[in-house]
């Protein structure tokens, strides 16, 4: 079998079968998303396994949500009356090599993943940009990487996962049982229940190693031009420069690789294809100043970034093209005690190029300063009820979170993304209002359907992004 069994199926654990749990005991405490904004007083629960889990879910009087490794941004992991934080739920189940099917809790991260399996020859088939994120949170925001316009998202690569209802009970979800949960689950951000187990495929490859090609281009048309011919790579990603403006209004770094097999490396990489190099990460030892992150460091950054690549080919480790921002911990802590806002915004193929421009214009117009800019293209759209990518461009950006003016000038942009028929990433969202949500996630409606039906209570899974957004009712 391999060198764990993995079991036929996710089994079924009805709530009568659990004998009674004495009270998970709470705290309270102040939490935040990566973003650091905004913060706030939650009472915490840690349950210690399913069984309790299931006990604390079906008896609480509070509305609950459940959290992993704290990487979504704004406030869609926090919520005063419940958070339950699933880091006890981290266990490796069972895996099978010769399909690749690992079967593991909610509470893995793709960090631990990707420790036990890349010297075995395997790889997280969908990554994000960082890889601190547990499984059941890449479920619930339908998480999409460098390889999108060719793989999809992670729904794509999940054969069936357990999940905690609201009444307590465990069910099983899989495209043939229970699909409407499973797939109001993926990118439904952890309203529907908590994922507890899940069986997904990772893909097997060669080296530790990515064949990677850099391109410059000088502006935005040049990028978009650019980026036609991803299809012939693996993985693409552009850095962006949000602060040139003129002829030089998108200038751009356009990093598309594939995964090195053994004949890619020279002889002494390829006799330990999956022992690449150790890689630095040093850490931000405090919270900065506000101030540090300003039009100008920002400028000067990026000025020296476009001018240190140059066209052509490069080998480089796994660790070192997926995770440039984890190589450095704790550095959310630059932008200061007032954190970030990281904008993601998704617009089709044929409005792409007026969205971006206007974005890319306000931005610099503004002089507000961006750190990280990063474009990508889409392919097809997952059935995720509220997953978020589709044909088209992603752009994505850290700001430093200003007070409300920020997030007034998101607001406004948001209604051209709508107006343009595109939409924000709810894992990245702080501000987003319920009229351009709506108009942005036509499966909203449908969601709340699934949702009122396994959760008749309208509430045991609430967070505070879903209350702004009305996906659940207000207190």
């Amino acid at each position: 079998m391999g060198w764990w069994s993995v079991s036929a199926g996710i089994p079924r654990a009805p709530l009568e079968a659990v004998p009674p749990i004495p009270p998970v005991p709470e705290r309270r405490e102040e939490l935040s998303g990566w973003g650091l904004h905004p913060v706030e007083t939650c009472r915490v629960f840690r349950p210690e396994g399913l069984e309790e889990l299931q006990g604390l879910v079906a008896n609480t009087r509070h509305s609950l949500v459940a959290r992993g490794l704290g990487r979504s941004y704004g406030d869609a992991a926090l919520n005063p009356e419940g958070v339950l934080l699933a880091g006890r739920l981290d266990r490796l189940l069972g895996f099978e090599p010769t399909t690749g099917l690992l079967h593991c809790e909610a509470g893995v991260s793709l960090a631990e993943i990707i420790e036990v399996f890349l010297p075995r020859g395997f790889w997280f088939p969908v990554t994000p940009g960082s890889k601190h994120v547990s499984v059941g949170g890449a479920i619930a925001a339908d998480v999409h990487g460098k390889n999108h316009h060719r793989s999809g998202s992670m729904s794509a690569f999940v054969e069936d996962f357990l999940m905690v209802l609201g009444s307590g009970e465990a069910v099983a979800c899989s495209r043939e049982q229970n699909p409407e949960i499973f797939w109001a689950t993926f990118g439904g951000m952890g309203l529907t229940g908590v994922v507890v187990e899940a069986r997904l495929r990772l893909r097997s490859i060669e080296t530790a190693y990515m064949n990677v090609e850099v391109n410059r281009a000088r502006d935005l048309d040049s990028i978009l031009e650019l980026s036609q011919g991803d299809s012939g790579f693996e993985y693409a990603v552009a850095w962006i420069d949000c602060m040139a403006s003129g002829r030089s209004l998108g200038r751009s770094v356009l990093l598309r690789a594939n995964h090195a097999g053994l004949g890619d490396l020279p002889a002494a990489r390829a006799a330990a294809p999956f022992a690449a190099a150790p890689v630095l990460q040093p850490q931000v030892p405090f919270t900065m100043p506000n101030a540090l992150l300003n039009s100008w460091t920002v400028r000067a950054f990026n000025e020296g970034f476009y001018r240190f690549h140059s066209d052509g080919a490069k080998l480089q480790s796994c660790e070192a093209y997926f995770y440039v921002l984890d190589r450095v911990k704790g550095w959310n802590q630059v932008y200061g005690r007032r954190g970030l806002l990281q904008y993601q915004l998704w617009l089709p193929f044929e409005t792409a190029r007026e969205g971006l421009v206007e974005l890319l214009e306000t931005f610099a117009g503004q002089r507000r300063a961006s750190f990280l800019a990063v474009l990508k293209s889409f392919g097809p759209a997952s059935e995720g009820l509220l997953s978020f990518p589709g044909p088209g461009f992603t752009l994505s950006l850290d700001l430093p979170y200003s007070g409300p003016d920020l997030a007034a000038v998101l607001r406004r942009l948001d209604q051209g993304v709508a107006r343009r028929g595109g939409r924000v990433y709810l894992a990245k969202d702080a501000c987003l209002e319920p009229e351009c949500f709506a108009e942005m996630y036509p499966g909203a409606s449908r969601f709340r359907e699934v949702k009122a039906e396994i959760d008749p209570e309208e509430g045991r899974f609430a967070s505070s992004q879903a209350r702004r957004l009305g996906l659940v009712e207000s207190d």
